[in-house]
Protein backbone atom coordinates (compact mmCIF):
# COMPACT_ATOMS: atom_id res chain seq x y z
CA UNK A 1 0.00 0.00 0.00
CA UNK A 2 2.93 2.38 0.59
CA UNK A 3 4.18 1.87 -2.96
CA UNK A 4 0.70 2.48 -4.33
CA UNK A 5 0.42 5.65 -2.25
CA UNK A 6 3.81 6.93 -3.45
CA UNK A 7 2.91 6.31 -7.09
CA UNK A 8 -0.58 7.83 -6.74
CA UNK A 9 0.49 10.96 -4.87
CA UNK A 10 3.98 11.25 -6.38
CA UNK A 11 5.09 11.97 -2.83
CA UNK A 12 6.65 10.17 0.15
CA UNK A 13 4.69 12.23 2.66
CA UNK A 14 3.76 10.20 5.79
CA UNK A 15 5.72 7.17 4.56
CA UNK A 16 8.66 6.00 6.64
CA UNK A 17 11.83 4.99 4.80
CA UNK A 18 13.49 2.87 7.49
CA UNK A 19 11.13 -0.15 7.14
CA UNK A 20 12.04 -0.46 3.44
CA UNK A 21 15.72 -0.38 4.29
CA UNK A 22 15.61 -2.82 7.21
CA UNK A 23 13.38 -5.26 5.32
CA UNK A 24 15.80 -5.19 2.38
CA UNK A 25 18.72 -5.90 4.74
CA UNK A 26 16.71 -8.73 6.33
CA UNK A 27 15.97 -10.24 2.91
CA UNK A 28 19.63 -10.04 1.89
CA UNK A 29 20.71 -11.74 5.13
CA UNK A 30 18.21 -14.59 4.74
CA UNK A 31 19.16 -14.89 1.05
CA UNK A 32 22.76 -15.44 2.14
CA UNK A 33 21.60 -18.01 4.73
CA UNK A 34 19.56 -19.78 2.05
CA UNK A 35 22.54 -19.84 -0.32
CA UNK A 36 24.84 -21.28 2.36
CA UNK A 37 22.23 -23.86 3.30
CA UNK A 38 21.29 -24.64 -0.31
CA UNK A 39 17.60 -24.04 0.44
CA UNK A 40 15.74 -23.09 -2.75
CA UNK A 41 12.70 -21.79 -0.88
CA UNK A 42 14.75 -19.36 1.20
CA UNK A 43 16.68 -18.28 -1.88
CA UNK A 44 13.60 -17.70 -4.06
CA UNK A 45 11.46 -15.91 -1.48
CA UNK A 46 14.24 -13.66 -0.23
CA UNK A 47 15.59 -12.86 -3.71
CA UNK A 48 12.09 -11.71 -4.71
CA UNK A 49 11.72 -9.84 -1.40
CA UNK A 50 15.08 -8.10 -1.80
CA UNK A 51 14.21 -7.13 -5.39
CA UNK A 52 10.83 -5.70 -4.33
CA UNK A 53 12.30 -3.81 -1.38
CA UNK A 54 15.00 -2.39 -3.65
CA UNK A 55 12.24 -1.25 -6.03
CA UNK A 56 10.42 0.43 -3.11
CA UNK A 57 13.69 2.12 -2.08
CA UNK A 58 14.26 3.41 -5.62
CA UNK A 59 10.70 4.74 -5.90
CA UNK A 60 11.04 6.37 -2.48
CA UNK A 61 14.33 7.96 -3.54
CA UNK A 62 12.78 9.19 -6.79
CA UNK A 63 9.85 10.92 -5.05
CA UNK A 64 11.76 12.08 -1.98
CA UNK A 65 12.36 15.84 -1.91
CA UNK A 66 15.38 15.36 0.41
CA UNK A 67 17.54 12.89 -1.50
CA UNK A 68 20.74 13.33 0.51
CA UNK A 69 19.53 11.72 3.80
CA UNK A 70 17.95 8.85 1.85
CA UNK A 71 21.17 8.28 -0.12
CA UNK A 72 23.21 8.35 3.08
CA UNK A 73 20.98 5.69 4.63
CA UNK A 74 21.25 3.55 1.48
CA UNK A 75 25.05 3.91 1.50
CA UNK A 76 25.11 2.98 5.19
CA UNK A 77 23.07 -0.14 4.44
CA UNK A 78 25.41 -1.06 1.58
CA UNK A 79 28.41 -0.58 3.87
CA UNK A 80 26.82 -2.85 6.49
CA UNK A 81 25.99 -5.52 3.87
CA UNK A 82 29.50 -5.43 2.38
CA UNK A 83 31.07 -5.53 5.85
CA UNK A 84 28.82 -8.44 6.80
CA UNK A 85 29.67 -10.34 3.62
CA UNK A 86 33.37 -9.75 4.26
CA UNK A 87 33.04 -10.90 7.87
CA UNK A 88 31.18 -14.10 7.03
CA UNK A 89 33.32 -14.90 3.96
CA UNK A 90 36.77 -14.06 5.33
CA UNK A 91 36.73 -14.22 9.12
CA UNK A 92 34.30 -17.02 9.95
CA UNK A 93 35.39 -20.59 9.26
CA UNK A 94 33.17 -22.73 7.04
CA UNK A 95 32.08 -24.96 9.92
CA UNK A 96 30.43 -22.19 11.90
CA UNK A 97 29.45 -19.80 9.07
CA UNK A 98 25.89 -21.13 8.68
CA UNK A 99 25.22 -21.10 12.43
CA UNK A 100 26.58 -17.56 12.91
CA UNK A 101 24.70 -16.17 9.91
CA UNK A 102 21.55 -17.95 11.10
CA UNK A 103 21.96 -16.40 14.55
CA UNK A 104 22.57 -12.93 13.06
CA UNK A 105 19.50 -13.21 10.80
CA UNK A 106 17.41 -14.50 13.71
CA UNK A 107 18.33 -11.58 15.97
CA UNK A 108 17.68 -9.09 13.16
CA UNK A 109 14.27 -10.66 12.38
CA UNK A 110 13.23 -10.69 16.04
CA UNK A 111 14.18 -7.00 16.27
CA UNK A 112 12.07 -6.23 13.21
CA UNK A 113 9.05 -8.08 14.59
CA UNK A 114 9.33 -6.41 17.99
CA UNK A 115 9.82 -2.87 16.65
CA UNK A 116 6.06 -2.17 16.25
CA UNK A 117 5.64 -2.67 19.99
CA UNK A 118 6.81 0.93 20.40
CA UNK A 119 3.52 2.02 18.79
CA UNK A 120 1.43 -0.04 21.20
CA UNK A 121 1.87 2.43 24.07
CA UNK A 122 0.66 5.19 21.75
CA UNK A 123 -2.37 3.08 20.78
CA UNK A 124 -3.31 2.46 24.41
CA UNK A 125 -2.81 6.12 25.40
CA UNK A 126 -4.80 7.47 22.46
CA UNK A 127 -7.32 4.59 22.46
CA UNK A 128 -6.95 4.58 18.67
CA UNK A 129 -5.36 2.18 16.21
CA UNK A 130 -4.75 5.01 13.74
CA UNK A 131 -0.97 4.47 13.76
CA UNK A 132 -1.30 0.72 13.03
CA UNK A 133 -1.75 -0.79 9.60
CA UNK A 134 -4.33 -3.58 9.50
CA UNK A 135 -3.13 -4.97 6.11
CA UNK A 136 0.46 -5.03 7.42
CA UNK A 137 -0.71 -6.84 10.56
CA UNK A 138 -2.47 -9.51 8.47
CA UNK A 139 0.56 -9.88 6.21
CA UNK A 140 2.94 -10.12 9.17
CA UNK A 141 0.76 -12.78 10.79
CA UNK A 142 0.55 -14.89 7.62
CA UNK A 143 4.25 -14.55 6.80
CA UNK A 144 5.53 -15.24 10.31
CA UNK A 145 3.15 -18.21 10.71
CA UNK A 146 4.24 -19.65 7.37
CA UNK A 147 7.95 -19.28 8.17
CA UNK A 148 7.44 -20.77 11.64
CA UNK A 149 5.75 -23.83 10.13
CA UNK A 150 8.47 -24.10 7.47
CA UNK A 151 11.18 -23.90 10.14
CA UNK A 152 9.41 -26.57 12.20
CA UNK A 153 9.21 -28.80 9.12
CA UNK A 154 12.97 -28.41 8.53
CA UNK A 155 13.83 -28.60 12.26
CA UNK A 156 15.69 -25.30 11.79
CA UNK A 157 15.57 -23.15 14.92
CA UNK A 158 17.11 -20.20 13.03
CA UNK A 159 13.94 -20.03 10.92
CA UNK A 160 11.41 -21.13 13.55
CA UNK A 161 12.36 -19.08 16.62
CA UNK A 162 12.65 -15.58 15.10
CA UNK A 163 9.24 -15.82 13.44
CA UNK A 164 7.34 -16.65 16.62
CA UNK A 165 7.46 -13.03 17.88
CA UNK A 166 5.82 -12.02 14.59
CA UNK A 167 2.87 -14.25 15.42
CA UNK A 168 2.64 -12.92 18.98
CA UNK A 169 2.90 -9.24 18.02
CA UNK A 170 0.33 -9.73 15.25
CA UNK A 171 -2.10 -11.33 17.68
CA UNK A 172 -1.60 -8.41 20.09
CA UNK A 173 -2.29 -5.95 17.25
CA UNK A 174 -5.41 -7.91 16.18
CA UNK A 175 -6.63 -7.68 19.77
CA UNK A 176 -5.99 -3.92 19.75
CA UNK A 177 -7.93 -3.52 16.50
CA UNK A 178 -10.84 -5.37 18.12
CA UNK A 179 -10.57 -3.49 21.44
CA UNK A 180 -10.20 -0.04 19.88
CA UNK A 181 -12.62 -0.25 16.98
CA UNK A 182 -11.58 1.52 13.82
CA UNK A 183 -12.84 5.07 13.77
CA UNK A 184 -14.23 6.79 10.75
CA UNK A 185 -11.05 8.87 10.50
CA UNK A 186 -8.96 6.00 9.11
CA UNK A 187 -9.82 4.42 5.75
CA UNK A 188 -8.92 0.80 5.07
Amino acid sequence: SDLRQMLATKSVENIQFLPFLTTDANNVGWLGYGCLKGDGTLITVNAIGAALQTLYILVYLYYSPAKRPVLLQILLLLAVVVTGCGYFALLVDRGTRLARLGLFCSVFTITMYLSPLADLAKVVRSKSTRCLSFPLTVTTFVASSSWTLYGLQLHDPYITVPNMPGIVTSLVRFWLFRWYRLGQDKPY
